[in-house]
């Protein structure tokens, strides 16, 4: 549901009020951007950027379904009127083209008002929840340090008063990486069924990222140290993200699969049936995933707002123009080519392609750079599932749901290929 998910066309990750928000989770790396803007004081996005955004976007890409992703920061925050400006808009500029809508939020300012309009108006919900209380209010807590769970929680009840269609995006940190059956078994008791893990990796800043008021360091900083040395303290250490992913693995191939959709086991079923990925820290190549700020500006990536990835402003160019920029095709060609070699020749290496360039800081044993600092957790957790995996294709190509792969595990099921 993030700005993770590609697809036919291009996609654009819009931060209507850019960094604002309500929140002050420490492992946040949006809420700095308020560096790049110092004279900036409301962020709010205008009703000509809104505008001229929804018409280029559609206008652009000649696909049958438009896909906006409305993020922040909190994205909430700007208000309702300027949700019902965004359904007209795209009411008056869709023409034959069906638009998708999601939004992605901290869950905590959600109401009935909120409800009846996503209902109404067909939208996804995108909601950030890492698990239970011990968990989730280490770092998400509001302004004035008061823990969020229970909003949250509240939130959940409404969107399935409502039957809005949601999934729960989980940040696994440091500590939630040591108690993934705790995380799991916390959000089965919610009956979630869609869930998204995504490690937190965060890197202290270097002297110029400090300078500009920067909490973090840049994507693009060198990695000539160590890279334990690299990382923030809440960040997931080398080997627990693998760890976390294996053991809700197991539990969900025995028992889940089928009524609990864990989009990390979804892409990996994608790679083991050949297809090309649908999301882009696993595909070949980037830079299909840009980002919008409140003013229009446009960056290569949400992961990528510096000045060094701007495209341009949407106000005065086309996106996809943008996207045909030599420096923007630079950028999604890197992933590929920057490979090390222990990537091309890695067995698993179709699964991850190297996994997302922002967390490729570390160096080989052969002193290469370009490695993801996450690289021994995919492989292990790859390496992993293969068996399960190729159940699974199994399963699919002879017409069977994949959910038979739990009756495999308990006993002996013969597949007779059809």
């Amino acid at each position: 549901m993030k700005k993770y998910m590609i697809g036919k066309g291009f996609h654009i990750l819009t931060k209507p009020i850019g960094p604002v928000c309500n929140l002050d989770c420490r492992y946040c790396f949006y809420t700095e951007k308020k560096a790049l803007y110092p004279e900036k004081k409301d962020f709010r996005m205008s009703d000509e950027v809104l505008e001229a955004f929804i018409h280029k976007y559609i206008s652009s890409q000649q696909i049958p379904e438009i896909q906006f992703v409305w993020q922040g920061g909190e994205p909430t925050l700007i208000g309702l009127d300027f949700f019902h400006k965004v359904v007209s808009l795209q009411e008056k500029y869709a023409g034959s083209k069906r638009i998708i809508n999601s939004l992605q939020t901290n869950g905590t300012l959600i109401d009935e008002q909120w409800c009846k309009f996503l209902k109404e108006n067909n939208f996804l919900v995108g909601l950030s929840l890492d698990g239970p209380e011990n968990v989730h209010d280490l770092y998400r807590v509001d302004i004035n340090g008061n823990p969020t769970l229970s909003k949250v929680i509240n939130t959940i009840a409404l969107l399935k008063k409502y039957e809005i269609p949601y999934n729960v995006l989980v940040c696994v940190t440091r500590e939630s990486s040591k108690q993934p059956l705790k995380v799991y078994k916390f959000l089965k008791e919610l009956r979630v069924q869609y869930i998204q893990f995504t490690p937190i990796v965060e890197r202290i800043p270097d002297d110029r990222a400090i300078q500009t008021g920067l909490k973090y360091a840049t994507p693009h900083a060198n990695n000539e140290e160590g890279q334990q040395a690299l990382v923030t303290d809440f960040s997931v250490e080398p080997g627990a993200y693998g760890n976390f992913l294996i053991k809700i693995f197991d539990e969900w191939v025995k028992n889940d699969v089928g009524s609990i959709y864990v989009m990390n086991f979804e892409w990996a079923l994608e790679a083991w049936l050949g297809l090309p990925s649908t999301v882009c820290i696993f595909s070949k190549q980037c830079g299909k995933a840009l980002a919008i700020e409140h003013n229009g500006d446009i960056y290569s990536c949400d992961h990528y707002v510096y000045p060094e990835y701007y495209l341009g402003n949407i106000l005065t160019g086309n996106p996809k123009e943008m996207l045909e920029l030599s420096k923007q095709k630079s950028f999604g060609q890197s992933k590929q080519n920057s490979l090390p070699q222990v990537c091309r020749e890695c067995e698993v290496g179709f699964a991850c392609n190297g996994e997302c360039p922002r967390h490729r800081f570390v160096r080989t044993y052969d002193n290469e750079p370009g490695l993801s600092y996450l690289c021994q957790d995919y492989k292990k957790f790859f390496r992993h599932i293969h068996k399960y995996m190729k159940v699974m294709v199994q399963l699919i190509e002879n017409n069977l749901p994949v959910s038979k792969v739990m009756d495999v595990i308990k006993g002996p099921l013969v597949i007779t290929k059809k």
